[in-house]
């Protein structure tokens, strides 16, 4: 007989094969509590738990621990004995408001001269749909316009106004551009929990149009005006045609202007006919060579090497020829075609970057007037070293002889400022306005140094103060660029007579005279800068503030005392 199995007994025993098959893992938990010991009840579905969450019992000190309500109550941990400092002053935050009727330079230089928590919260001028602004295209819509600006010779500060005010008028708040010599970049944040979004663009090419640079500014000007309607589509648009659009001078009237200009420049210093028509053929010959460098593709580090030789040869060769049937000064000849290749308005950009804090641009600035200024002293060297060995009357102790010809002078003063406007592609309603300016900075010039026996340096600030002054009015009123009614009115005012001095002298194996002499050409050009500067910032007192309060005041830089 076949005994039958028991019934009952320990589980092992009572199992089959299929019972004995391991559980899953939602059977069996290493956080299940084991049998025998009281099982938790059923989780409340409104109220649920939370690892994070103190076990009931448990306490963190003497003090059991109080949910707070919100994240904006008094820490449970804050005393008011020992309470920081407050952040908000005695006196309260300053509350900013911008007048709209103000220039939007002004306005958005103020903004970006505040710190970034005292900004007030923009408004947007512009409309957009409802999934808010493309930040893609804002930024590179605001690149596009910084680098027509700086490439058209604006400075720093007003890249970076004109960057910030595009970006804001469409919504983005949280904007910070940045502007060196050739990069132009911006960054937008979002919100603090939220990565920025920074896009730069590189200056690949720098060229003088200052009808291009004012239409960039009427584009900003309707941008930034709440009564104006610019779509991102009509501003690109728009962008393209200003790209598009033709100088508004031919190639050969910029080659007249030229020439016109360095006569000009030629009876400022003395001349007379004869010297005007020879200056005025070196000039446009050596603008004309410059072309072709260009054209072959040479840097301009050698365009300006070559435009300065033809001035200085036709001098030279004045000085040789055997006649005396005019009165010739082949000095004067050789200062005119100086006056058309001086940097002056690289020389003023740099300079004012510098004294509004773009340090970087500003050096890189400076370095290219330097490199441009000893191009023009190696073409005029070479040819004042061949007349040397020549036997060239050239004697720099009587190279120019001091003409009162007020009259004369004042009106060569303003056919030189009238040329340069044309030499930098003004638009026509400007040459007349910045033509007078010139003639009033060397009417005061000519007032101080001439009748009043003051240095030439501080006459020479003093004019340029007034044209900065002038220009930066002038500016406000046209809601445009400073640029085109201040760079060509300083144009009498550029040291090409101690330049030449120097040059000369330096070739005469004179080292200390020379020295002396351009060092005093380097101070005249530093005092032109600052005095156009001193001006425009003079300018701002006769103007209405963009701000209300102490908020919306001007900050500047504390002094470093040294450390």
């Amino acid at each position: 007989m076949v005994a039958e199995p028991k019934r009952g007994g320990s589980g092992a025993e009572s199992e089959g094969p299929e019972d004995r098959k391991p559980q899953s893992d939602e059977a069996r938990s290493a956080f299940a509590p084991p049998a025998g010991v009281e099982q938790p009840g059923p989780a409340d579905e409104d109220s649920p738990t939370s690892e994070f969450a103190l076990p009931p019992g448990l306490t963190t000190g003497e003090h059991p621990v109080v949910p707070e309500a919100s994240a904006f109550d008094t820490p449970s941990t804050y005393s008011s004995r020992n309470a920081p400092p407050a952040f908000t002053p005695a006196h309260g935050m300053p509350m900013v408001k911008l007048i709209k009727e103000a220039p939007w330079q002004d306005r958005m230089r103020t903004l970006l001269r505040m710190p970034v928590g005292d900004r007030p919260v923009p408004e947007p001028v512009q409309r957009h749909d409802e999934a808010g602004p493309a930040v893609p295209r804002v930024l590179d819509l605001t690149l596009r316009i910084g680098e027509l600006l700086l490439a058209g010779g604006e400075g720093a500060e007003d890249v970076e106004a004109a960057m910030f005010g595009v970006s804001r008028a469409y919504g983005l708040d949280r904007c910070e551009p940045n502007v060196t010599f050739t990069l132009l970049s911006i960054s937008y944040q979002p919100s603090l929990v939220e990565d920025p979004v920074t896009a730069s663009r590189t200056v690949r090419r720098r060229g003088t149009d200052y009808t291009r640079l004012a239409a960039v500014y009427h584009l900003i000007d309707d941008i930034t005006s709440p009564d104006t309607d610019v779509t991102l589509e009509e501003a690109y648009r728009t962008l393209a045609e200003i790209r598009r659009n033709r100088h508004p001078y031919p190639g050969w009237a910029l080659t007249s202007a030229s020439g016109l200009l360095a006569g000009a420049a030629s009876v400022l210093v003395g001349g007379g006919p004869v010297v005007f028509l020879a200056a005025a053929i070196g000039a446009m010959l050596g603008d004309r060579l410059a072309w072709l460098c260009a054209g072959r593709g040479l840097p301009e580090f050698y365009q300006f090497l070559v435009a300065a030789m033809p001035p200085a040869a036709i001098g030279v060769a004045l000085t040789l020829a055997p006649t005396t049937m005019w009165d010739v000064r082949p000095s004067a000849v050789i200062t005119g075609g100086l006056f058309a290749l001086l940097p002056g308005r690289a020389l003023v950009a740099g300079v004012q970057d510098g004294l509004t804090g773009y340090y970087i641009t500003a050096s890189a600035r400076l370095l290219e007037v330097m490199y441009f200024f000893i191009a023009i002293v190696i073409g005029v060297l070479v040819v004042l070293y061949l007349g040397v060995q020549l036997d060239a009357e050239l004697h720099a102790a009587t190279a120019l002889e001091t003409v009162e010809r007020p009259v004369t002078q004042i009106l060569a003063s303003m056919l030189l400022c009238f040329a340069f406007a044309i030499l930098l592609q003004q638009e026509r309603n400007t040459v007349l306005i910045v033509t007078l300016n010139g003639g009033v900075a060397w009417l005061v010039y000519g007032a101080m140094h001439d009748v009043g026996g003051i240095s030439q340096v501080a006459s020479t600030a003093v004019a340029a103060g007034l044209v900065g002054l002038f220009g930066q009015l002038f500016s406000r009123y046209q809601y445009a660029s400073a640029l085109p009614y201040v760079t060509a009115a300083i144009g009498p005012l550029l040291p090409g007579s101690a330049t030449y001095f120097g040059l000369l002298a330096i070739a005469q194996n004179d080292l200390n005279s020379g020295l002396a002499s351009l060092s005093k050409a380097a101070a005249l050009s530093l005092a032109i800068a600052i005095g156009v500067n001193l001006g425009g910032e003079i300018s701002r007192l006769f103007l209405k503030m963009p701000g209300a309060g102490r908020g919306a005041s001007r900050r500047a830089a504390k002094r470093t005392r040294g450390f």
